[in-house]
């Protein structure tokens, strides 16, 4: 990963971002197979689903910006299973109309959320079968898989067995007593049946070993410890079919018609079929990053690593987790109610100003909490006051009526390594200095928190520059400064030449984060689209002596406010009734 300086210094080395060293980074020149989870269809989609999209697609996107190099972003949706099954059979529809219709709906929220996937898998597709069936044989090939009888509690919802230690027991609707997931809370029941087994338990010391070889192959740092716990139980045989007379919506067994393959055997097996597997995957594997909900981390972490070991392929290189959304400190679930719809939130606060707040407040590490007011007061805070206010007023022609990007002047804003001498000598003071480091640091910290998945971080640290950039607005209130006294001119053109150059530089590092509303803010500036890559993130070089391609450019065309302020509950209700708030 990147490392940051101990501290930042004024002058840093003008050098291009570097690229990460360390294996499963996702440096310029690499490729880089991002994925999701492919999402259940049993329902439609929720913020927890479009949080994990949003998380994939932010790091796509910058990674993208860093430089060349071929990456991907897969998602898509996971239509087999006992849950699918009866889904369908509840709504009085066929399991194959169930999962066109659901899947078109996260389809069409990815599309409107502005997810820069480049491939959409869906496990009916033929390729996908084709996949499965060729992994199967391949286990089947290297005597990975026997017949056994199996028996043990099932979870429907979750599509899995559970131990003895992973269940408890709670009362039921009707108050009867009934046996549970510890984690999901979901119903189990006992099932008794013959299936294949996956000789799990051989790859138990293959996969400590691979852990403590890749400590950074699993992030955040607690979510790899987690994996680690794990491994010190026992690793038994895990079940990967079912009988077929139980299970008809799936990928029958190659060979036994009286088998169906188990559904997430078949649903990871996905990450390799969007590779090109079992023909082309070779360009694309082991360059694997898995975003994924601390829910499913266990498939993930333990038996998919072991089953692409078991058929000669690496693990992936990268494993980023994430923990879940509540609403009002409560469980989003449809008993209670409270399952919020990403759509109807995109209406009431925008795609992007829905994205910031997601990437803003989602912590991986811990659960987070959705409520109206605090999205509300976040994006205002900070999209539509302190970035969307400061473009307005840098831009405004009473302050910049030519409309261009002004020059800068060495004189007022003097170069030095001591900012007593310099704020003698010139009209910076101390503080303005502060800011240039700061602005300065921001693209090699933003980038790091990327690279440690992070986001929420880099968001922070952008956040911080811009409230200390209105700091330095408002201290020098160019406003009050005389265009037609020569000194003043000058530095009030020196001040607009740092406040935009600091807005340019926040613009390229939102746009992975607010595509839409950092475009318009680059646009504002007058900033080309093929100026927008983080080769471009010099910031300031007129302060170090170079020349600046933006100074006396035209800004621009004023498109009216960057971002609006969203109206909070109790306002719309008055307007609606046709009151003053």
């Amino acid at each position: 990963m990147l490392s940051l300086p101990a501290r930042c210094l004024l002058r840093p080395p003008r050098r291009p971002l570097p690229a990460p060293s360390r294996r499963g980074s996702s440096g310029p020149g690499r490729r880089w197979l991002l994925s999701t989870p492919i999402f259940y269809v049993n329902g439609p989609p929720h913020i927890g689903h479009l949080y994990s999209a949003l998380l994939a697609d932010a790091l796509h996107r910058h990674r993208g910006l860093l430089g060349p190099g071929p990456g991907r972003l897969a998602t898509g949706t996971d239509e087999h299973g006992l849950k699918i099954q009866q889904a369908a059979a509840a709504a009085g529809t066929s399991p194959s109309e169930l999962c066109v219709h659901v899947s078109g709906l996260f389809r069409d929220l990815f599309s409107r959320a502005a997810v820069s996937f480049t491939d959409f898998i869906r496990t009916t597709e033929p390729r996908h079968r084709r996949a499965v069936q060729c992994f199967w044989a391949a286990l089947q090939g290297r005597g990975l898989l026997y017949k056994d009888f199996y028996e043990g509690w099932y979870c429907t919802p979750d599509e899995c067995f559970l131990t003895q230690g992973q269940i408890t027991e709670r009362p039921d609707a009707q108050g009867r007593p009934c046996k549970v997931s510890l984690e999901s809370g979901h119903q189990v029941h006992w099932t008794k049946e013959e299936n294949y087994m996956f000789k799990l338990s051989e790859f138990q010391e293959p996969l400590r070993k691979w852990l403590q070889g890749n400590r950074h192959v699993i992030s955040p740092e607690p979510f790899y410890q987690v994996v680690l716990r794990w491994l010190e139980e026992d690793l038994p045989d895990l079940s990967v079919s079912r009988e077929r007379s139980r299970l008809q919506w799936g990928i029958p067994v190659p060979g036994d018609s009286t088998q169906t393959i188990y559904v997430w055997v078949d649903a990871l097996v996905n990450y390799l079929t969007v590779a090109g597997y079992p023909d082309a995957h070779h360009a694309w594997w082991p360059a694997a990053h898995h975003v994924v909900g601390k829910d499913i981390l266990k498939f993930h972490a333990i038996y998919w690593p072991a089953l692409l070991m078991a058929v000669g392929l690496d693990p992936p290189e990268q494993i980023y987790v994430h923990s879940h959304w509540t609403v009002h400190g409560q469980k989003m679930s449809k008993s209670l109610g409270n399952v919020v719809d990403p759509v109807a939130c995109f209406k009431q606060y925008t795609v992007d100003g829905f994205r910031y707040f997601l990437l803003r407040q989602g912590v991986p590490e811990r659960d987070c909490d959705y409520y109206e007011e605090k999205v509300i007061k976040l994006v205002n805070s900070e999209l539509a006051d302190a970035l969307g206010g400061l473009l307005n007023r840098c831009t405004a022609p009473s302050i910049n009526p030519s409309g261009i990007y002004p020059h800068f002047s060495e004189s007022c804003f003097r170069k030095g390594s001591d900012h007593m001498d310099v704020e003698a000598s010139g009209r910076a003071l101390a503080e303005d200095y502060e800011l240039v480091a700061s602005v300065d640091c921001l693209p090699l910290q933003v980038t790091d928190y990327f690279e440690h998945f992070q986001i929420y971080k880099a968001l922070e640290s952008v956040v911080a520059c811009v409230r200390q950039t209105n700091g330095f607005f408002q201290r020098h209130a160019p406003w009050k400064l005389c265009r037609d006294n020569p000194a003043e001119k000058c530095w009030l053109d020196t001040v607009l030449h740092v406040t935009l150059e600091c807005l340019r530089i926040y613009g390229i590092l939102l746009q992975p984060v607010i595509p839409a509303t950092a475009d318009k803010l680059l646009s504002r500036l007058g900033i080309k689209p093929e100026e927008r890559a983080f080769t471009d993130l010099t910031f300031l070089p007129r302060y170090h002596g170079k020349p600046c391609p933006f100074e006396g450019r035209r800004l621009g065309p004023d498109t009216g406010a960057l971002f609006p302020r969203l109206e909070t509950p109790r306002r719309r209700q008055l307007e609606i009734k046709g009151l003053r708030p």
